[in-house]
């Protein structure tokens, strides 16, 4: 009989804050909408993952808060503001709805939360992520999700997925002071980078198209603020 009370006592806390969730969550989608985001895909993505989720319980209440929040480690997850924007960045040039890109390669994955807001646009996700306490939890909070296109490694993100492999869109979510030549070239023609980069407090993020195999267009976006990207792995020690 404990046990049932438990559950139903976790039932009727889910339930109400499934409703509180569903109000902060379309203000938070209307706070984007008046910030300038103007892809209704990307919109409806966001809407469709519960961020709350990627986040312990304690900071529930402010989950569909626009700014990053704390994961631990050091790290954060992005403002909704942000995801959207890089999102919307990786996919503009594209017009269906859907999975519009074949695969996506994700530098910095941390909780895996810009990983659920990809998995409405890519067949494949590949996040790679160097903390490998997070590596878990997000592969925990996808698997909540029933998300099953994104596979999360525990690497170092200047190595990208393993040799050979070629991606139509690459998201970082982790600023180096330069964006590694290296990326670029794992893009296949078409693809886009979206990377912010910078010395700390003079970061801005950049969109770097690969227009042929020997030619590349570059532009430069708002100013944004990132952790710094950082070589290798860890177990999670800070």
């Amino acid at each position: 009989m404990l046990a049932i009370g438990i559950f139903i006592e976790r039932f009727l806390i889910v339930s109400s804050s499934g409703f509180t969730f569903s109000r902060v969550k379309d203000q938070m989608i209307q706070e984007l909408l008046d910030m300038g985001i103007k892809d209704f895909r990307v919109l409806d993505s966001l809407s469709q993952v519960p961020r709350h989720i990627f986040l312990d319980q304690a900071l529930w209440s402010r989950a569909y808060e626009n700014r990053a929040l704390t994961i631990g480690y050091k790290q954060t997850i992005s403002q909704p503001y942000i995801v959207a924007r890089m999102t919307e960045h990786l996919i503009g040039h594209t017009t269906k709805r859907g999975k519009v890109l074949n695969n996506v390669l994700e530098i910095g994955s941390g909780c895996g939360y810009q990983s659920a807001v990809l998995s409405n646009f890519a067949n494949e996700v590949y996040a790679v992520e160097r903390i490998k306490p997070l590596v878990i939890k997000s592969r925990e909070n996808l698997r909540e999700l029933k998300i099953r296109n994104v596979m999360v490694k525990h690497a170092n993100g200047f190595d990208g997925w393993e040799e050979g492999s070629k991606f139509d869109g690459i998201i970082c979510a982790a600023a180096p002071r330069q964006y590694p030549e290296e990326l670029v070239e794992l893009l296949t023609v078409g693809g886009k980078l979206v990377i912010p980069a910078g010395n700390e407090g003079q970061q801005k993020l950049f969109v770097v198209t690969r227009k042929s195999e020997t030619e590349n267009e570059e532009t430069i976006h708002e100013e944004v603020a990132f952790v710094p990207m950082l070589p290798g792995i860890s177990n999670g020690e800070i």
